[in-house]
This record gives structure tokens, sequence and C-alpha cells, in this order.
């Protein structure tokens, strides 16, 4: 069953962890401008080394206070300095560039932006350590007396500022952290640092608004606390800033929502586990988990509103996370951070990683549009992402908020960055590019025709190459990168087509229509075939049915009739609706039958019927099952659809639960067979 558990963050009383990790032993990596030797670099390279990590800030947090979430590597040999020769661990900007492709969009973009920081306490070193890091990695210089780099109390003052933390929580080297990551990502954009007085939420939160009131258009938060029933206020008082990026980190803690990053205002951040790959990306991504209590954070907000553009069913309230990026110690970043005694360069980790890196691509992408939610923005574009599929941050009902899967998981959200294209209004790549392509309307051909379309698109940055694919085409059918569609189509049916053009920065733009295959002869014979796509659903992904979050799935607790992939509506005793539909030409002159494998477990006892699933053919019901049809294994259910010959029809799926006990319906290789 996928019955429902509440689950949380720990409150009070959270343990300051020290944990070990195996990782991998590994050859030379590059470092930015600098080597890591094969031990300080195995963990980057996903080797057999052990890690020791330690929290900056003490997790021990009380009501209406925040931790900072970074982790430091405690095995990591300390330097202080630039040097040419000196060993650095840790991932530096190239690496992070290359993994997130935002190399040319950090070259040129993110001029005129500035990146704001939000933490506690001052680090009188700040200014300093941020020269060190940007000086031995070759960027740009980012300094007060050049206009780069500002401090400033939660009060606005550049002078009367808030005293240093003391080194049992470290949120000097937090904000380390925080300003090399803004430098990895976005070597020119302009950093704010603005210092609370405190832990406190009232005064974090005060900074956030002097942050806003200074005019920075991107805010970053590596903070985060128990969710409370307070947290409502906070939001309209602290958070909600429309045309302003808000990105909050998701949490250290593993599985388990925390505030602010559940939020409705915020873009909430959660942390992978980033390794170098020999694919064509060059990298891996899974998410990141130590231990139980040690990993990216994510959840269910138990307070929160869900916001109208999160539509996952498995929390009726805000789900965490949206994105994420690594932040996993064994795969870190290198940081400079030479105050408490932290002795200069660092190998960090931590979802106060993630945060201010996801904030800087935001700059990169370009100024948010006034009055909208940026947080909002990735998942109109979550084709321009990277999609991480493996890994789990614990175990939870439904699963797919603490274990990653084929598009939207708690753990990583929609992905990683891939480029800039998902972090725009406009689903443009750097400087806001746009792909607009030609929707050439309906399409219709016969089996056995030769084919030859051409696509069209075009690119609001001029110079720019667009590379074109497709999902959906006809059997028998392909696109070229050039964007020519040729072949010869061999089954008929109804074919939902998306094609889609991406330019040399990641923006992309889609077009979908329909194309129909009909046999040949005008409907004076039948071609014997098989007309349903996806009728196994073992490409993983719905298309070209329409879903329900979550039904296609290949977890093992509920086992396909063939092959890993099956639907499975509901499950979660409580009230819910899932669907599954797809719509499909019967040609004229063809019998056809309808068929599927169905098998239905339940909590329910007794003949009366509490959960239902309904089969329809456009608005006739087919029939009707219920927890009363439990049975222990697959059973096949077939229709005549011969009376709808000549005619396009929806096949549909409704799994209805209501509040308690759940029942789950399993729907597996179905088929329009026409002969």
């Amino acid at each position: 069953m996928r019955s429902k558990k509440k689950s949380g963050r720990p409150g009070a009383g959270w343990a300051v962890k020290a944990t070990t990790a195996l990782v991998g032993a590994g050859a030379l990596i590059s470092y930015g401008l600098l080597a890591a030797t094969p031990s300080m670099a195995a963990a980057s390279a996903g080797g057999s080394s052990s890690v020791s990590v330690r929290d900056l800030c003490s997790q021990n947090v009380a009501p209406g206070h925040a931790a900072c979430l970074a982790e430091a590597r405690t095995d990591i040999a300390h330097h202080m300095s630039v040097s040419p020769n000196a060993t650095v661990a840790g991932f530096g900007p190239s690496q992070l560039q290359s993994a997130y492709a935002l190399t040319s969009a950090a070259s040129t973009g993110g001029t005129g932006q500035t990146v704001a920081i939000v933490d506690a306490y001052d680090d009188p070193n700040a200014a300093a350590d941020l020269s060190t890091y940007r000086t031995q990695f070759g960027l740009p210089s980012c300094t007060t007396a050049n206009g780069c780099f500002t401090k400033m109390s939660q009060t606005g003052s550049t002078t009367s500022l808030p005293s240093p933390a003391p080194s049992s929580d470290d949120w000097t080297g937090e904000e380390s952290l925080d300003f090399d990551m803004v430098s990895a990502a976005c070597p020119n954009c302009h950093i704010l640092l603005v210092e609370a007085n405190s832990d406190n939420d009232s005064d974090l939160g005060a900074a956030v608004n002097e942050a806003v009131a200074k005019g920075a258009k991107f805010v970053s938060n590596s903070y985060g606390g128990p969710e409370d029933s307070s947290e409502t206020s906070e939001d309209s008082s602290y958070y909600d800033h429309p045309g302003v990026v808000v990105t909050v980190s998701s949490g250290d803690e593993a599985y388990g929502a925390e505030y602010p990053a559940a939020s409705q205002y915020v873009t909430a951040v959660g942390g992978t586990s980033l390794k170098t790959a020999s694919n064509t990306r060059g990298w891996t991504e899974s998410v990141w988990k130590t231990s139980s209590t040690e990993g990216g954070g994510s959840g269910c907000s138990a307070y929160e509103a869900k916001p109208t553009w999160q539509t996952d069913t498995g929390c009726s309230k805000r789900t965490i996370a949206d994105v994420s990026s690594d932040a996993d110690p064994a795969t870190g970043v290198a940081v400079y951070d030479s105050y408490n005694g932290n002795g200069g360069w660092n190998e960090y980790g931590g979802t106060s990683a993630s945060s201010p890196f996801i904030a800087s691509v935001y700059a990169l992408a370009g100024t948010p549009a006034a009055g909208s939610n940026p947080a909002s923005y990735p998942y109109a574009h979550a084709a321009n992402l990277n999609d991480v599929t493996t890994g789990n941050n614990g175990s939870c009902s439904p699963t797919y908020l603490c274990t990653a899967g084929t598009g939207y998981d708690g753990p990583t959200g929609l992905g990683t960055p891939n480029g800039t294209a998902a972090f725009t209004s406009g689903g443009g790549g750097t400087g806001g590019n746009t792909v607009t392509v030609t929707n050439p309307g309906s399409k219709s051909t016969t089996v056995g025709t030769a084919v030859s379309t051409q696509i069209s698109a075009s690119d609001s940055a001029s110079g720019q190459t667009l590379t074109y694919s497709a999902t959906g085409l006809p059997t028998g059918l392909s696109i070229s990168s050039s964007g020519l569609i040729t072949g010869t189509p061999t089954t008929a049916g109804t074919y939902n087509v998306t094609v889609t053009a991406k330019d040399t920065t990641n923006a992309t733009g889609s077009a979908s229509f329909t194309w129909t295959v009909s046999t040949s002869g005008g409907g004076g014979g039948c071609t014997s075939g098989q007309l349903l796509g996806n009728p196994g659903f073992e490409t993983g992904t719905a298309s070209p049915w329409t879903a329900s979050t979550g039904v296609v799935d290949d977890s093992s607790s509920e086992p396909a009739h063939t092959g890993s992939w099956k639907a499975w509506l509901d499950g979660y005793g409580s009230a819910h609706t899932d669907t599954l539909s797809q719509s499909v030409t019967i040609p004229a002159g063809c019998s056809a039958t309808f068929s599927f494998y169905e098998h239905i477990d339940t909590q329910e006892t007794g003949s009366t019927a509490y959960d239902t699933l309904k089969v329809q053919v456009g608005s006739t019901t087919l029939t009707t099952l219920s927890n009363a049809n439990a049975n222990s294994g697959y059973t096949q259910k077939s229709f005549s659809l011969s009376s709808y010959a000549g005619q396009t029809v929806t096949l549909k799926f409704t799994g209805t639960e209501d509040s308690s006990l759940a029942t789950d319906f399993l729907i597996d290789d179905t088929a329009v067979n026409v002969s």
C-alpha cells in the first residue's frame, strides 16, 4: 500500500553529527586552476576513501531560530593564502560551470546583477577571504573599493555590524561558502552580504527585507529550522517579495520538511551528489544521502499552502524541494575560510552550497518578471533541467517525497541546472533567449506512404544554431538534428507529437500536434495492428498517455504484469483521485478490441465498493471495478470498440479513493488491437 504516514524533521534536541561516508579513490582531478592530489580528490571522483564531516552550526536550535546548513570535511589538510602550487580539494568554478552547462553564460552573463546573501553574525575576514578565493581561481576582482562587494547589517549599516559568531556556531564559515558559490556560478555578479544580528527568525527575516530594499533581485538563504504554526505569518513579513528570487536551502537532515524552505514564496533548493562520468554530459548526479540523519532535505509541509504551480498529488500542501545542485560534502566544493581557526582552504558541502549557487544561476538567466514568483519558472521549463533519477534521503509514503525518479521528486525537485533556460520567466537561456517553434498543425498520412516534413523555429538571439528533437512520432518516422521528419509510417493510429528546438545556451521551445496514420486503401481494408502508444509504460514516462503525477511507476512493492513499469492508481488511504487516459483513432472498416491487465490490492474488507476504478471510452463506462474485486494476480479485461470504427475516442481510467483505507489499482499491458 502507498498509505500516507506523518513524518517530519525532529525538533529541539538534534544532535551535532560526525559522520563517516564511503567514497572512492580516484585519479588526479583538476579543480579550477589548481590540481587536487588523489587522496584529496577521492571523494569528488567517487572512489573508496573515508570522509568525515562536521556541521559548522549546531543543529540543536530552539523554536524561532535557524541553523546554518554548511558541512565541512575534517579529513582535508588546510593551508592559507594564494599559491600557484597549492593543493585545493573540492570542485572549483570551472568544474561547477561545466557540470551545469554554465561556462558560456558565466563568462558573459550576470553583469549588473546583485546576488544578496543573508547570514547571521559578522565575518570580519569576509572581504579578504573572498579576494583570496577569486584570485586563486582567476576570477574578476570583487572588492568594496570597486563596488562589487558590500557588507552590511540587517539595518543597512556598513559600519555598525553584528558581533562575530562563536566558534561553536560557525556562521563565518557559512558566509565564506555562500559568497564563494556566488563567485563560482556568476563571476560578474555583485555580492551583497547582509548580516543579521542573530540566528533568530525575525533578525534573519529583517535581513532578507533589507537585501530587497537595497535593490537585490536575487537573495540566498542557507539556513533552516523546524516547522511551526507561526511560519505562515513570517512568510508575509519576510519572504513574500514578488519579482525577486528568494532561494532557501532544503536542509541537511535528510527526509523531513524545514522552514523557510517550506515557504510558498521561495525556491527550495535540495542537494545532490555530483561525480564525473564517462557519459555525454561528463557528470552524473544522485540524491545526496550519507545516513538516515544526513542528506539533502525534502518533505511535505505541515502548514504551508501548496503553490498553484506545484502539481504533485502526494502532498496536499507545499512540497520540498523545487530544484537542486551539488551539496554532498564527499563531492564538495572548494571554499576559502580563514576565520575561527578554519585554516584557509576547505572542502564544504551541505545545502548551504546549493542555495547560493542556484540564486546565481537565476542571476545569469536575467532579471525576473515584475510581480512574478520566480519559484514557478522551473516548473514551466522542466525539460531544460538535468533530471536526477537515482537515490533517496530516507523512507516515506508516497515514495517520491524521499526517492528520486523520472520527473518531479522531493529530494531533487525537478532536477539540476542544464544551462540557464529553466530559470527565466520566458523559458529563454542566457540573456533571456526565446526559442519559438512554428507549429505545423495536425498531420495525416497512410501506412506505407513516405513522409518528408520540415520543422522550423526561430531564436530571439542572432547567430544561434538550433538542434531539433521529437517525441511521440508515428512508428517508422524520425527527425534529424536539422528538423526534417522522414520515414514511412508502419502502424495506424493517432500520435501526439512534440517537437523541440534547442539553441547553444540550452534555451528551448516546443510545439505539439497530432499525427493521424490511417490504413492504406481509404478504408477499403484494414491493416492489423496495435494502436496504443507506450502500451506497457516501459518508456518510464506517461507520454502519449496523460496521467496524474506518480501514476507511471516502477517500484518493486507492486510488480508490473510484464517488464518493470506499470500504471499505479491510488493506494494512499485518503481521499484521492488518479486518472490515466489516451486518445486513439479506430480506422474505418476495422474490428477493434481494447484490453488491459488489472490487479487490485486493498485494505478494505467486505463487498461494499468504497474505492473504485472506472474504465471509459469517451463518455461511455465500459466497467467499474472496486476494492470488492481485489485479486491475487493480474487479470485481463477485454472490450469491443468495433462500433467506434472511423472515430477518434479517448480511453480513460479513473481511480477514486474515499477518506480511509487504501486500495491499489494496477494497470499494465494495455492494447487496442485492430483487424
